[in-house]
């Protein structure tokens, strides 16, 4: 049976950092506009500080352009690729107002751009509001894009059928769209006829078309087939076989458990990679640690470092995964200290990554440090990181503790922002079985009601708890029905067995 145990000075002082994240939040908003005052001439830094602060986008630029500079077009598409946050769409939206001179590529990422943030019926308005000549293959394309993402797949195929009927589906674009909302689908034979409809149209297959077809073959369990593409590949269609070729090939064997075909094609990754592409370092390092290479992901992770001035945030990610992964946890402490006294910007995905492999090795203090490090120097979600110490506490027998952790998380998000992972809520509910605790699990049971987190698993659970402590309740039903959960047959019998004898049902 677990028992709890007292909280410690130390615990203490975890809970007491979580208590003051929305003052250091506050701090930090007041130290922002210094902090980058020095990058006020540059509009991307503007820019992209909206997607942590918050902001209009429309403000912003104009007061960019009442400061008397130019923001230029392309200034402005560079943006777009770089940036990777809500404001995108109110990018183009501003550089639609101006009349800024959009080409059909343009008007294309756009549409795709307000798919991503308003939904497929917005997008569908905006195409249908375009002029004939705005309706092209790249039009058309992003809009059947959006389609194949969202599953609508008999939206794509009417559109792929007018692509096709108006000529727009002639290059392999369209098809791979087609193939990679049959690989979402889960049904990866249809992909080799979809292959042969192209060949049989004379459609050149691009990289994207051949590494789908490797992986739909992948999932059909004809490792071997996907081979004879490759040899394809590399036979009539070589220009097309870059160092992506080889890292598919690699994950397609390292899902297969066969390590030393995925050695080899990773060294193949490498030869093919150019000296400047981080992505394929990054790759590179995520499949050693798949295949249990410790030696080769810190060979790797010196090449990276010896091979660009600066290392980037998603760079330093990828090798503390790997590390964590491959539980080298001396590794990845010095890398995540490396990196927490050099980053210019914290991205709190990193100190979760060594928040979570210091827990797993029962490393606490350094994982408080780490947290507390994180609130000092981020404005971002702490809800995953107090999530792993819950789960800490609770494997622990530290009830109180892990409680605590919860309504930290609880009191800090909005409703829609965060939600336990279910396997927490089991642990938690675990222990209310165990010690027949009611009144634990109804104050439970509220904070899960706050993140909109209080579904039947849990009113089952609560329900069992009442019957095992001999508790009886007449307004279980009424809550239940005012929760919107459906009354399945065992959760109507656990009602009956909790009704008080002198109320009729």
């Amino acid at each position: 049976m677990i028992r709890c145990r007292q909280t410690s000075a130390r615990q203490s002082g975890l809970i007491r950092s979580v208590c003051t994240a929305a003052a250091a939040e506050e701090a930090e908003a007041k130290l922002a506009p210094s902090k980058h005052r020095e990058h006020e001439g540059r509009l991307y830094k503007r820019l992209s500080a909206l997607g942590a602060n918050g902001g209009s986008v429309a403000k912003t630029l104009n007061e960019y352009v009442r400061e008397g500079k130019v923001a230029r077009k392309s200034e402005l598409q560079n943006c777009i690729k770089e940036l990777r946050n809500r404001h995108l769409v109110q990018i183009m939206d501003w550089m639609q107002i101006r009349d800024t001179n959009l080409s059909h590529r343009d008007i294309a990422i756009y549409l795709d751009l307000v798919s991503k943030a308003k939904g497929l019926a917005a997008a569908e308005n905006y195409f249908n509001s375009l002029e004939p000549s705005a309706k092209n293959q790249f039009t058309y394309g992003a809009l059947l894009n959006s389609y194949c993402k969202e599953k609508e797949t008999d939206k794509a195929l009417a559109l792929f059928k007018k692509m096709d009927e108006k000529n727009l589906a002639s290059s392999s674009l369209a098809f791979n769209n087609l193939m990679a909302l049959y690989m979402r689908l889960d049904q990866p034979d249809k992909v080799p006829p979809l292959i042969q409809d192209m060949k049989n149209r004379s459609i050149p297959l691009s990289t994207f078309s051949y590494n789908i077809w490797m992986n739909s073959l992948s999932c059909l369990n004809d490792i071997e087939g996907a081979e004879r593409v490759l040899e394809e590949m590399e036979r009539e269609d070589a220009k097309e076989c870059d160092w992506s070729t080889y890292s598919n090939l690699a994950a397609i064997y390292v899902k297969a458990g066969l390590n030393e075909k995925a050695d080899l094609a990773l060294k193949r990754l490498e030869k093919e990679m150019q000296p400047g592409n981080r992505q394929a370092f990054q790759f590179l390092m995520s499949f050693y640690a798949g295949i249990s290479s410790l030696g080769e992901v810190h060979r790797i992770w010196n090449r990276l470092k010896s091979s660009f001035k600066t290392i980037n945030n998603s760079d330093y990610l990828v090798m503390l995964q790997a590390l964590a992964k491959l539980n080298d946890i001396d590794g990845l402490k010095n890398g995540f200290q490396e990196w927490e006294s050099s980053c210019s910007s914290y991205d709190i995905r990193l100190a979760n990554c060594a928040i979570g492999a210091y827990l797993r090795h029962d490393m606490i203090d350094e994982a408080e440090l780490a947290f507390q490090n994180a609130i000092k120097r981020s404005s971002r979600n702490f809800c995953p990181a107090l999530e792993m110490f819950m789960g800490y506490y609770l494997k622990n027998q530290q009830l109180d503790s892990a409680l605590k952790c919860l309504e930290a998380a609880v009191s800090g998000v909005k409703s829609d922002d965060w939600h336990p992972r279910p396997e927490t809520v089991d642990n938690f509910l675990k222990y209310f079985e165990e010690e027949r605790d009611v009144d634990g699990v109804e104050n439970f049971c509220k904070m899960l009601e706050k993140v909109d987190a209080l579904d039947s698993k849990a009113y089952r659970s609560l329900l069992q708890i009442y019957v095992a402590a001999n508790k009886t309740s007449s307004e279980m039903r009424q809550r239940i029905e005012e929760s919107g959960i459906k009354l399945s047959s065992e959760l109507e019998d656990l009602l009956e067995r909790v009704r008080p004898d002198l109320l009729e049902v």
